[in-house]
């Protein structure tokens, strides 16, 4: 098993994704990024996704809302005229029915993205929001990356058509693959069926997560990213919306045995019961050492108003932020971090 804290691929994805957080890129220095993860298109799942942006045109779409844009969404809030107009001029022919997209514009004038008024022979008008510019171009560029803490014969094997698809497949700008550091001399990664054209990461977290636990083993090529861009911008949104802290939404932060450790500048789950840091799948309900959280702890103040549970969820929701508010700024990798009971991640 790779040198780190836990003993799951799912804490080395953890681990990698707060790694990007502080030191993207692993080459070509500080570039200010988004970092997502367990995101994909019908033909492929990432583990990771890190989002290259423009400080500027990021802010600007911070100003949208916190959340994710779907497909229609996209449409609407890419299309919206800065005057009034009938949705149907306003918007090109979807190819499909308008009254799905005359409910996306409702939805959207729901979130505050666009507003709507009822013109000439009851049809819906809409416009973009008055103090809100066109839909910025905030992506520059898309870059995935495949974890595999070990990575023996039959992991390599695997992974070569996947990595080969991936950089093929012309989604993606940049491909890499982070596996766990070995202390050979020759990266067996390097000794595999690995396309020259991806990168190779490997880690070292044995003293936690910090901005030095990789080394870049080979360098990766810029493709040509030539897919639909589009379905890029839709992934795009998806990796805004969720990050990859999502996992508060699917664990249980509300069982009593759920912690976050540190594990040097990351903060990862932990179960009590368990006595190790463990899977997003064996997280759920339907655990069996699941306990949930006895009600006299959710009636109390400051620290945790609301309980331990909500009180990681907000936690993590501030990590969050913190993160975009620092690509939207100068994109500086790495900083002191948010101060949280003496904790940061």
């Amino acid at each position: 098993m790779y040198s780190g804290a836990g003993d799951s691929e799912f804490s080395f994805e953890l681990s990698v994704c707060r790694w990007a957080e502080l030191a993207w890129h692993p080459v070509a220095g500080d570039r200010p990024a988004v970092v997502a993860r367990q995101l994909g298109t019908r033909e492929r799942r990432w583990d990771t996704v890190v989002l290259e942006v423009d400080p500027g045109a990021f802010a600007a779409r911070r100003r949208l809302g916190e959340r994710g844009l779907d497909r229609d969404l996209l449409r609407v809030v890419r299309g919206a005229p800065a005057d009034y107009e009938w949705y149907r001029d306003a918007l090109d022919d979807p190819g499909f029915p308008w009254r799905y997209v005359r409910e996306a514009v409702h939805r959207a004038a729901d979130r505050g993205l666009v507003e709507t008024r009822t013109g000439a022979n009851g049809r819906v008008e809409f416009r973009r929001q008055p103090e809100d510019p066109p839909y910025p171009d905030w992506v520059e560029r898309v870059v995935v990356v495949e974890n595999k803490p070990d990575l023996d014969a039959s992991a390599a094997s695997a992974l070569a058509g996947q990595l080969r698809h991936d950089v093929d497949a012309g989604f993606a700008d940049e491909v890499w693959l982070a596996t766990g550091a070995t202390g050979r001399r020759v990266s067996p990664a390097l000794l595999e069926d690995t396309p020259v054209e991806a990168g190779v990461l490997e880690f070292d977290f044995s003293a936690g997560v910090d901005a030095g636990a990789a080394e870049v083993v080979w360098g990766p090529a810029r493709l040509d990213a030539d897919a639909d861009p589009d379905r890029r911008l839709e992934l795009a949104e998806r990796a805004y919306g969720t990050g990859w802290r999502d996992f508060r939404e699917t664990m249980r932060p509300d069982c009593r045995s759920f912690s976050l450790r540190r594990a040097g500048r990351a903060l990862l789950p932990h179960c009590g019961a368990k006595g190790r840091h463990q899977t997003a799948a064996e997280c759920s309900g339907s655990c069996r050492q699941f306990a949930p959280e006895p009600p006299g702890w959710r009636v109390g103040g400051w620290p945790v108003e609301g309980g331990p549970g909500k009180g990681v969820r907000a936690l993590l929701a501030r990590r969050r932020e913190r993160e975009r508010d620092r690509a939207a700024a100068d994109g500086g990798a790495g900083d002191a971090g948010e101060s949280a009971a003496g904790r940061s991640d």
